[in-house]
């Protein structure tokens, strides 16, 4: 029986904190490991691209998030893992979408209200396009099912929508309607601002890296704040990562129980920070997984616009 086709992706924008650890990669590598499912993984660095950032950093942030995926246990003889940029189809079928999307469908969307307010000098196109191709990026391959917390269904319904709109305009079922493949996701919010969502974005004692160092981790958690909200979201950390944890939560003793999950935390970690410096060391096999998973994404993405241009009438 035909597997179905699962894509994610995610951006390279730095470090990974643990908020992007529990609400996308671990769960990747459950997903890939169910072997129920043909996996595409993507770097999406198209849209990284729309927010601030520096190009002589963009390089080397995309190489070591592949490094990442890698680290923490995706395996390239199981999952194909590329870089969104170097499939350009992507981008053609997001130009196709947009002749059948409504402009009021993307006026609705959540995030560009969240990402244009954080970068009030920054509110460009992409940023309101950004659905657009984060569809194509699915339906590109076909894509069935999309891994995602409740808190990003809007964005499957919105894929959803497009596929519909596609199909219904060319008369076609050429697309699949995606469906959400919610998973298990830890919400963790920010350790300073415990009513936002822990982002790299809100400054530096607000997240919490998957490989800083013992130091770093146990100073950012010390810091963290401890109202009735601050407190449930350390627990929320602490049951996240309880296998590792040295000791009982006790929320009457936070100097003691911050400190265990800061140990906790850096344990958990130890396997992905060795297999990340053996990865950094061998370039040549992340570039040739790199090669390799471009080849077999391409190969689908080349088919798929053909057909679909043929569909459209532009072949």
């Amino acid at each position: 029986m035909k597997k179905q086709i699962v894509v994610s992706g995610m951006q390279p924008s730095g470090q990974l904190h643990i908020g992007n650890y529990l609400g996308a990669l671990k769960n990747w590598v459950d997903i890939q490991n169910s072997g129920k499912y043909d996996c595409f993984f993507f770097v999406a660095d198209y849209h990284s691209i729309t927010e601030n950032y520096n190009p002589e950093d963009k390089r080397q942030q995309i190489f070591n998030l592949v490094v990442d995926y890698l680290a923490a246990g995706l395996d390239p003889e199981k999952v194909t893992i590329f870089i969104q940029s170097q499939v350009p189809q992507c981008t053609e079928l997001a130009w196709i979408f947009n002749t059948v999307t409504p402009v009021a469908e993307l006026e609705r969307m959540t995030q560009f209200k969240d990402k244009s307010g954080r970068q009030l000098k920054n509110i460009n196109m992409g940023l309101f396009d950004y659905p657009i191709l984060q569809a194509a990026d699915i339906l590109l391959y076909r894509g069935e099912l999309i891994p995602v917390g409740e808190d990003q269904i809007q964005h499957v319904e919105l894929t959803r929508d497009v596929a519909r709109w596609f199909n219904n305009k060319y008369k076609t079922n050429f697309f699949p309607e995606a469906k959400p493949l919610l998973t298990p996701t830890a919400r963790v919010m920010s350790l300073a601002d415990p009513d936002k969502k822990m982002s790299k974005s809100l400054g530096e004692k607000h997240w919490l890296g998957i490989d800083e160092s013992a130091e770093v981790i146990l100073d950012k958690i010390k810091k963290a704040v401890t109202t009735d909200k601050g407190i449930e979201n350390l627990r929320g950390i602490y049951q996240a990562f309880e296998t590792n944890m040295p000791g009982e939560f006790n929320p009457e003793r936070m100097g003691e129980t911050k400190a265990i999950i800061a140990a906790g935390v850096y344990d958990y970690f130890t396997d992905f920070r060795q297999q990340k410096e053996k990865l950094l060391k061998n370039s040549k096999y992340v570039d040739k997984v790199l090669k390799d998973g471009q080849k077999k994404a391409e190969k689908i993405a080349a088919k798929s616009i053909g057909e679909i241009k043929e569909i459209i009438g532009l072949q």
